[in-house]
């Protein structure tokens, strides 16, 4: 699987990363290793899971040293075990020291990533309902965590507050209800010539029900409902007309039961924000 981003944006975070890493030099390896030291490593996997970040680490070595040679022997998705080697990388030394815990960070996040939206979106595989991720990431790095989602099996969400309108439950507050936040979205999309899906969150049948009376947005989005209350809305709701969302909360014991309902997507924030990192280690092999 290869599923990459814009090069030029995840090479402009590789950029902030290793200035915060690397600073005025890599002094430990440039105190105790030759200059022309040559040297050999190997990824190595230490935990089961959904490998991710190898076409990234690929840019990274790249950017630290264009004469670094990898050798590819996973890809991106692929399930892994403890003793698989991923990849081996071959040049300086140096160079190979001052790429490994940026190499490393974020593999082994974006592996725990990968394997917590598998795990989530394989419980729902057969069925049509979509698993998309949220803007609950970790800022400056949303990219890569939105990218690990994707080689996990699920889909994107918005991506940041440009790209999409979605009236949340504090927008409609302070719009003074549902019909004066969705008059005044389209009455702002007009006037300033955009074209932007719109979505509303609703919090109970009462706030479905008037959303669907005034329409004018793509999508529903279903906030802490039960499945059986999920059920109701959409009896309510012509899918034809409205894409349908559910959200909040909503786990492994019970993902399969929300989309049984037939709803069009499943929203989770904690398969950005409640994962558990995939250990992962860069070992030294030998000299060339």
């Amino acid at each position: 699987m290869n599923i990459i981003p814009d090069e030029s944006q995840i090479l402009e975070i590789v950029e902030i990363a290793l200035k915060e890493d690397i600073g005025d030099g890599d002094h430990t390896s440039l105190s105790t290793v030759p200059a022309n030291a040559i040297g050999k490593a190997k990824l190595l996997v230490k935990d089961s899971g959904v490998l991710a970040g190898v076409e990234l680490a690929k840019m990274i070595f790249k950017r630290v040293d264009p004469n670094l040679k990898m050798e590819q022997l996973l890809n991106d998705g692929d399930h892994v075990k403890p003793g698989d080697i991923a990849f081996h990388v071959s040049g300086s030394s140096r160079s190979i020291l001052s790429s490994e815990r940026l190499v490393l960070n974020f593999m082994q996040r974006m592996s725990g990533i990968a394997t917590k939206t598998y795990e989530l979106a394989s419980l729902i595989e057969d069925l049509p309902t979509q698993l998309l991720d949220t803007r609950k990431t970790t800022p400056c790095v949303r990219l890569m965590e939105k990218w690990a989602v994707r080689i996990g099996g699920g889909n994107n969400h918005r991506f940041a507050l440009y790209d999409m309108i979605m009236i949340k439950d504090n927008h409609v507050d302070y719009a003074g209800g549902i019909k004066n936040a969705i008059l005044r979205t389209n009455q702002y999309l007009r006037e300033n010539n955009k074209d932007l899906r719109i979505e509303i969150e609703t919090r109970n049948l009462d706030e479905v029900k008037e959303v669907l009376a005034v329409g004018d947005v793509d999508r529903i989005m279903l906030d802490n409902f039960s499945p059986a209350q999920i059920s109701e809305a959409l009896k309510l709701i012509d899918r034809h007309e409205f894409e349908t969302e559910a959200s909040g909360g909503i786990n492994a014991d019970t993902i399969r039961s929300y989309a049984e309902t037939g709803v069009d997507f499943i929203s989770s924030g904690a398969l950005t924000h409640s994962y558990q990192s995939l250990d992962l280690s860069l070992k030294a092999e030998f000299e060339l």
